[in-house]
Order: C-alpha cells, then sequence, then structure tokens
C-alpha cells in the first residue's frame, strides 16, 4: 500500500512537522485548552446560509438517542435491516448546527498555491454533469464507543457519550475528488488539499476556530475520495452534507467532511485544530503534546438495545453487525453467559460488505443475561477485553458487555 494512503502514516508525518515548529508556550497552551473540554457553541458566519437547528430531520425516540448537536443510532433500529442504514435512522455528528443550504446558489471554491491557473468554482449543476461513481462505505465518529470507557473500564473521559450508533453505512453517489482536483489544474507540487465545511464556526473555550476542516494528503484525494450529492438514492439530506460532502472509505468519520464549501490544495503541509488540537491521543501513555491519531478499530454491537426484554424458555434468534476498518471480517464469536462460553455466530450477507452481519440462536433461561460478540478481522485484530485508554475517548474497540433479561 501507499503509505500516504495510510491515515496513520499520514498522521503521524503531519503531526511530527507541526510539533517541530510548536514552541513549548503554544504546547502548554494547547494542553490547557484540551483540558478545558470540548464544550462549544455556535457563532453566526455568513457563508452557511440559515443554520436551522442542531439537526433538521425527526428523531423518533425509538430510532435514535439525542446526545446534544449529535443522535446516535439505535441499534434495535436496525433490526431486520440490510446492509445500508435507511437515512431515517442514521447517526448524525454536528459540531454546532445543521446549515440549510441552496444547492441553486452553491458553488464549490477551489483555491491555493498546490494549482496550476488560481482559484476554480463549481456549481451544482457542474458537477451533477460530470461523470459519477456509486460506492457503499462507513463514516464513524472517532469516538463511538466513547461512553463504555466510562460505563465499562471506569475511566474519565471528556467528548460525546456516544454506545455503539455513531456509525453507518450507505451508498453514496458522486464524483471523484479525483475528477474535479484535475479539471481545476492540479499542479505537481501539489502536497495536501484541506477542505472546509459550510456549517457555523466551531467554538470552543471562548476561542473562535472557524469552520471544521481537516487536511487529506493529495495521494488519498487522488485515491478514492468522493465528493457525494446523493445517499442511498436520495439527494444527499441536510443533515448529512447537503448539497455536497466529501466521504473518505477508510478513514475516521471527520475527514468526511459535510456542507462542503472550499478545499485548499497546497504546495506544502497543511494543518487545522482537527488535526493538532482534536484527534489526538492524550493520557498516561501518551506524550504530554498527543500522539498521532491511528486509523478507526474494530467492534461488534447486537441489534438490541441494553436492558431489553426478551421471552425467556424460547427459541429465538441475536442479531448482529461487526465491522474493522482495517478489512473484511473473518469470524465473530458470541456469549451469553457473560464470557464463560463462546460460539461462532453465523455470517449473514454476501462478501465484500462494509460490515458483517451474523445471527445465533439461543434459548434464555429467566433471569439477567450478559451478551458479548467479539470479532476478528481477516488480518488478525480481534477485540480486546479492554480498549487503550486516551483522555478524549477515541478508538473504543473493547468487546462490549450488553445486559438483557428474560422473562
Amino acid at each position: 500500500m501507499d503509505d500516504m494512503l495510510d491515515e496513520a502514516t499520514y498522521d503521524r508525518l503531519r503531526l511530527g512537522q507541526w510539533l517541530a515548529g510548536v514552541s513549548r508556550r503554544d504546547l502548554l497552551k494547547l494542553t490547557a485548552a484540551m483540558s478545558a473540554g470540548l464544550a462549544g457553541a455556535a457563532v453566526a458566519s455568513p457563508a452557511t446560509g440559515a443554520a436551522a437547528g442542531p439537526i433538521v430531520k425527526a428523531l423518533p425516540p425509538e430510532l435514535f438517542t439525542v446526545l446534544g448537536t449529535n443522535a446516535e443510532m439505535r441499534w434495535s433500529a436496525m433490526a431486520g435491516q440490510g446492509d445500508l442504514v435507511p437515512i431515517d435512522r442514521f447517526f448524525v455528528r454536528n459540531h454546532t448546527s445543521t446549515p440549510i443550504i441552496d444547492a441553486a446558489n452553491w458553488r464549490l471554491r477551489i483555491f491555493g498555491a498546490g494549482l496550476r491557473h488560481g482559484p476554480v468554482e463549481f456549481s451544482y449543476g457542474q458537477l451533477r454533469r460530470l461523470p459519477s461513481e456509486t460506492v457503499t462505505a462507513t463514516v464513524e465518529c472517532a469516538g463511538n464507543g466513547r461512553s463504555y470507557f466510562t460505563t465499562q473500564q471506569g475511566q474519565t473521559v471528556s467528548g460525546t457519550a456516544w454506545r455503539l450508533g455513531g456509525v453507518g453505512v450507505a451508498r453514496w453517489r458522486g464524483v471523484r475528488l479525483s475528477t474535479v482536483l484535475r479539471r481545476a489544474g492540479l499542479a505537481r507540487t501539489a502536497v495536501d488539499v484541506l477542505p472546509a465545511g459550510l456549517d457555523p464556526n466551531y467554538v470552543t473555550g471562548g476561542v473562535d476556530l472557524g469552520p471544521v476542516r481537516r487536511p487529506l494528503p493529495v495521494r488519498k484525494a487522488l485515491h478514492d475520495v468522493l465528493l457525494a450529492y446523493e445517499m442511498n438514492g436520495e439527494p444527499l439530506p441536510a443533515d448529512h452534507g447537503h448539497p455536497v460532502r466529501l466521504v473518505v472509505p477508510g478513514w475516521i468519520g471527520i475527514s468526511s467532511i459535510k456542507w462542503l464549501g472550499g478545499i485548499e490544495v497546497s504546495d506544502v503541509p497543511l494543518f487545522s485544530p482537527w488535526n493538532t488540537q482534536f484527534y489526538r491521543l492524550f493520557g498516561p501513555d501518551h506524550p504530554a503534546e498527543g500522539e498521532h491519531f491511528d486509523r478507526q478499530v474494530i467492534k461488534s454491537a447486537f441489534e438490541l438495545d441494553p436492558g431489553a426484554r426478551l421471552p425467556a424458555g424460547r427459541q429465538l434468534r441475536l442479531r448482529g453487525r461487526s465491522w474493522s476498518a482495517a478489512g473484511a471480517i473473518r469470524h465473530v464469536e458470541v456469549s451469553t453467559d457473560g464470557g464463560r462460553h463462546w460460539r461462532r455466530a453465523r455470517r449473514v450477507g454476501g462478501e465484500g460488505a462494509a460490515w458483517q452481519r451474523w445471527e445465533l440462536d439461543w434459548r434464555p433461561a429467566a433471569g439477567e443475561h450478559e451478551l458479548l460478540a467479539r470479532a476478528t478481522d481477516v488480518h488478525g485484530n480481534t477485540q480486546p477485553d479492554v480498549a487503550a485508554y486516551n483522555t478524549l475517548g477515541y478508538l473504543f474497540d473493547a468487546v462490549v458487555r450488553h445486559p438483557v433479561v428474560a422473562a
């Protein structure tokens, strides 16, 4: 694999370059800012159009758990569904609020020293007329599973308290970013691209950090990144990035910038708060200035709510899904007695899906039970009993203990 296609390799390189140019005083300020927490408030930005509120779409409690400006999918809502997450139950991750943008007036501005002929703009109609491509890809928040650091491992972390519902798989249609960059006149000297969203600026600790943005290497941008304008066969909804968003397969969700408004193309490395201040690993096992961010990890989830009530003494079928950013799932083991005994689950669905569906038959006795699911991918990565701690609660990959009651 080309090293610059690998998220961990790229992030390690850019973090080292950034730290080389940061003074100790700046590092102390950064550490203080991180310890102050991630709470922020929206600031109006004229570029965004109208801000409709944190989330526009309906959030019925049987489909979602609302977490501030975010909405987590309830896994019970995926029972009986196929590989794709329907739009009406796809999770929402907003740093501020969902903007309402008129596609007819929207423009994508591409600019920077990495272009041969200066800035270029594309309208929505122009993008729709370019050759299109459809990909099935996973978008997952880096903090998905964060709450289990506290509830399962007894550790304090900051950030949105996701269980496992900060993930979704959709079929995205759009135009390759490589097509647009080449039409814009990409220079041979281009190094990084920096996509930025049109949502209201993110403010934390009284500091306006500007629009959400996170750089990508040109090699990744030219490889498989999509400018998506459709989701599961429908025009991209407001909460999921209308009119156009980035979809960056295999990289953490923050890379798939929503409400895309501009892309800087640079002939030097680029940085933003989202790859220097956030999405870095802090804690006792990491250096004080933080450590590079790795790729997403391996997880499993039951298509049940925690604490679900099940019929005792009757044969039933447990269902769930497992996924790994490193590759396909090889097998899944399930325990219905808190981890004392394990059985291999049956695979459901064909090869090549973004995640592996599975099932296991079980006849529960009356009483409380603890279900566990443990996946192993084709590269040998297996979910551990305990996830490696970091103070921002990223990359939780441990086996989740899922209580149910049979009566």
